[in-house]
């Protein structure tokens, strides 16, 4: 759980390519499920108001799913723009948390392409492209940038455009089932990343406090709090006997 990449394995080509190509098969699930709900941001869009420009511009230039979806929510109820800012800020805080996670692979990149790279940071990036690095011990900025713009950036806006222009002869994704794609695709993604009784820790802890607050309170509170707390929990447990992997939490 350690915030030190470990820099005495690193992948050959022959193990970057199948990483690669394991994005790709990663990739599909996700890509499907940000189609899906980029089509019901589209339709919730223009049901507040918005014209296509101002829905595109704001899938192009916040680029934040539950940010956007919140934002349009509030803008039909009438709330104040400063308002609309404060309340998406606080539901994207978790994007902290994804940002220190990629940072010690990023540490020797520019500052300038950390910022290009951060605007592109959303939970399906950050969920692909950690698993990636893990799996091949290092940054690896192509298999960053196909999870950024083709797995994500992309299909969202395209879906964007689909859902103001074609309205409601587009079915509701959840109809078909296309809302339990994303947390399937994740739960798969985050369970790959556990290796030791830390991570089981971390995980079952981090689970157990969002579900919590996020019932008891507000679900973007339970993100926060769990993703803060699990990794205080897993670095609480004894290292196992002969682990001397230091990776990323």
């Amino acid at each position: 759980m350690s915030l030190v990449v470990d820099t005495t394995t690193k992948s050959t080509a022959a193990e970057l390519s199948a990483s690669r190509r394991r994005l790709v098969i990663d990739s599909l699930g996700i890509i499907a499920s940000v189609a899906g709900f980029g089509v019901v941001y589209g339709l919730s869009a223009r049901a507040a108001g918005l014209s296509l420009v101002e829905a595109m511009a704001m899938s192009a230039i916040v680029f934040a799913g539950g940010a956007q979806f919140a934002a349009v929510g509030y803008i039909a109820s009438g709330v104040s723009w400063p308002g609309i800012v404060m309340l998406t800020a606080f539901l994207n805080a978790r994007h902290l948390l994804y940002a220190a996670g990629l940072a010690p692979y990023l540490a020797d990149r520019s500052r300038a392409v950390r910022a290009t790279l951060a605007f592109f940071l959303t939970d399906e990036t950050f969920a692909l492209s950690i698993a990636h690095f893990n799996r091949i011990g290092r940054a690896d900025l192509g298999g960053l940038a196909f999870a950024a713009l083709a797995a994500t950036f992309i299909p969202w806006n395209a879906a964007t455009a689909a859902g103001v222009l074609l309205g409601g002869s587009i079915p509701d994704p959840k109809r078909i089932g296309l809302d339990v794609i994303f947390p399937a695709a994740m739960g798969g993604l985050a369970v790959g990343l556990i290796s030791g009784r830390r991570d089981i820790v971390a995980a079952v802890v981090a689970v157990a406090i969002a579900l919590t607050v996020s019932l008891a309170w507000d679900p973007a509170a339970g993100l926060i709090a769990g993703g803060m707390l699990g990794p205080l929990a897993g670095i609480a447990v004894p290292t196992e006997a002969g682990s001397g992997v230091s990776r990323p939490a």
